[in-house]
């Protein structure tokens, strides 16, 4: 058996998959350490792994960036913040991440160590000595893919790749473009990893965190990924990690209406972060339904949902609208005909999973280019705003119902899924892996 270290960002999309991970690794009987925010010292003791605290200086509450990072408040959404968020939230914590990676290798001699690949303080492990002298380093892709590549256009905007020799000089534009405007931001990483004595290989970032660990997993498959002809070799896309199955939640007491099947049922959802305000895409979506001969399920994510949500309607709910805080996807999905999402890139694909095509509205984060896939994969509608109009939700709901293509091309992408085992793909390649150290 194994000793790993697994490590992700403070925050819940991050830490979730690794903890996952984590848990499966420990019960094949590998010795694992997860370390991460403090906040989630109770979910790894939970997944029966041993637990070490980021250092404060990397340790962030993502439910809150603005008052973990003062001046962010005041840079409106858009370049400037992406900007301040890529320095301040990614680039600025790598000394201590790495530092904290030292400390715990010298205390515990991991064989293998499993990141996250947003925590780049990994990356001076494989940068800095030769294969035989350190633990096998595995990255891990949580979201849609960054790797730069020939095929497609900068990560960011939501640009799908572009057909055709014409298509391919746009894409070309777009990447240079985005090489200029991020110039600044490469020279301040590179500074970041100098002072930690290691130099970053030519090429972007994005290209840097999947070449240089030793396998880099990403956490998809094919159908739902732009193909890229210039990958390199160590990239590999094994699938999506199985939702929280068989969660013990009690079920609300109208779910006999999900389940009898006697209308369409239309699911939406902001997620379990983006959802302090009902009003972009909840809302939207329950008042575009309404009058529809669809029952819609509103899933809050929080446990004053219903409430909200009821006041933003003026008091009370449509007939047809069933609110809960939470309600397993698991139990739900299997049942929906559409997801009305944000763009939330675990929930997306869990509903590829059961076969459920998709209306996305997402405009922050990685949200504008899980859209841009869902869109391009054929499995449903991309709105290209984070607060769309009742009536453009309402024509997309109406859209993806009457056209089977969408729940084909959702049924197909369901079966690629159900063909990849990525926990067991994980537990080979550290057994493999581990076996080779020096």
């Amino acid at each position: 058996m194994s000793r790993i270290i697994t490590t992700a960002l403070p925050a819940h999309g991050h830490a979730s998959p690794l903890l996952a991970i984590s848990a499966d690794l420990a019960a094949r009987g590998h010795e694992v350490v997860f370390l991460g925010g403090s906040r989630f010292a109770a979910a790894a003791e939970r997944a029966g792994v041993r637990f070490a605290a980021l250092p404060a200086e990397a340790d962030w509450d993502d439910r809150d960036l603005d008052a973990s990072f003062p001046g962010r408040a005041d840079l409106p959404p858009g370049p400037s913040r992406i900007a301040f968020d890529v320095q301040h939230v990614f680039l600025d914590p790598i000394p201590y991440q790495h530092r904290a990676l030292l400390g715990l290798l010298e205390e515990f001699g991991a064989d293998v160590v499993i990141a996250d690949a947003f925590v780049q303080g990994a990356l001076p492990l494989a940068l800095s000595r030769p294969r035989a002298e350190r633990p096998a380093l595995i990255g891990v892709g949580i979201s849609p893919s960054m790797l730069p590549s020939v095929d497609t256009a900068p990560f960011g905007p939501g640009v799908p790749p572009l057909p055709g020799e014409e298509g391919r000089a746009r894409m070309r534009e777009l990447r240079e473009e985005a090489d200029r405007r991020g110039e600044p931001l490469q020279r301040y990483a590179e500074k970041v990893f100098s002072e930690l004595g290691v130099r970053l290989p030519e090429g972007p970032r994005g290209r840097v965190q999947v070449a240089v660990p030793d396998v880099f997993l990403q956490l998809t498959v094919p159908g739902f990924e732009y193909p890229r002809s210039d990958a390199p070799a160590s990239y590999r896309l094994i699938g999506a990690l199985p939702g929280n199955v068989g969660e013990d939640r009690p079920l609300p007491d109208w779910w006999d209406e999900v389940t009898d099947g006697g209308r369409p049922v239309v699911v939406v959802t902001q997620g379990t972060l983006a959802n302090d305000d009902l009003g972009e895409l909840v809302a939207p979506t329950v008042s575009a339904l309404a009058d529809r001969d669809v029952l819609v399920v509103a899933t809050t994510a929080r446990p004053d949902g219903p409430r909200a949500l009821a006041e933003l309607l003026g008091g009370s709910l449509p007939g047809n609208v069933r609110a809960a805080g939470y309600v397993p996807f698991d139990r739900l999905l299997p049942y929906a005909d559409v997801l009305v999402s944000n763009g939330g890139y675990g929930g997306v694909q869990t509903a590829l999973r059961y076969g459920v095509p998709l209306v996305v509205a997402g405009a922050s984060e990685d949200k504008p280019e899980v859209a841009a896939r869902v869109q391009w994969a054929g499995v449903g509608l991309d709105l290209r705003t984070g607060r769309p109009a009742p009536e453009a939700v309402g024509r997309a709901v109406e859209q993806v119902l009457a056209e089977g293509r969408f729940r084909e091309r959702a049924r197909a992408l369901g079966a690629e899924f159900a063909e990849y085992r990525p926990f067991d793909t994980i537990a080979e390649l550290v057994e493999t892996l581990g076996r080779s150290v020096g």
